[in-house]
């Protein structure tokens, strides 16, 4: 078999795969909470919804792509694609904190950009082989 019919993502070394593991554990605790907190109302992610003006239904989309990515950071061949989409909530959420609301709540979300980036790097290899993975559990090949 070659290696464009191979299934399993290539080895990586052992620290970088610890990193991996870190922010992995790191991004679920992050976002599990703060995505929960927007579907559950707590007040401070109320009021600045509220405060964009787009309404509260952007609340809670933006609660389940977090909690839904949160649980994709957990499962390593899904890892690297959850991280992707959280890097791009995360980067709306900078943008709206710098353009629409122009406070200092832009920190964290670009801290984190930075950890999920990193993360989809380190996994890149996972998300690219998702498409021959799903090729495979659909009997594709």
């Amino acid at each position: 078999m070659d290696r464009s019919e191979d299934r399993t993502p290539p080895a990586r070394g052992v620290a970088l795969t610890a990193v991996a593991w870190l922010l992995q554990v790191l991004g679920f605790a992050v976002f599990i909470l703060m995505g929960i907190g927007k579907l559950a109302g707590w007040e401070d992610f109320a009021q600045t919804f509220e405060e964009i003006g787009a309404g509260q239904w952007l609340r809670y989309f933006v609660g389940v792509a977090e909690v839904a990515g949160a649980v994709g950071l957990l499962i390593p061949r899904l890892s690297g694609l959850a991280a992707s989409g959280l890097t791009l909530v995360v980067a709306g959420a900078a943008v709206t904190h710098l353009a629409v609301l122009r406070d200092s709540g832009w920190a964290l979300p670009v801290v984190l950009i930075v950890l999920m980036g990193a993360l989809a790097w380190i996994r890149r290899a996972e998300t690219a082989s998702l498409p021959s993975f799903v090729r495979g559990l659909l009997g594709r090949d």
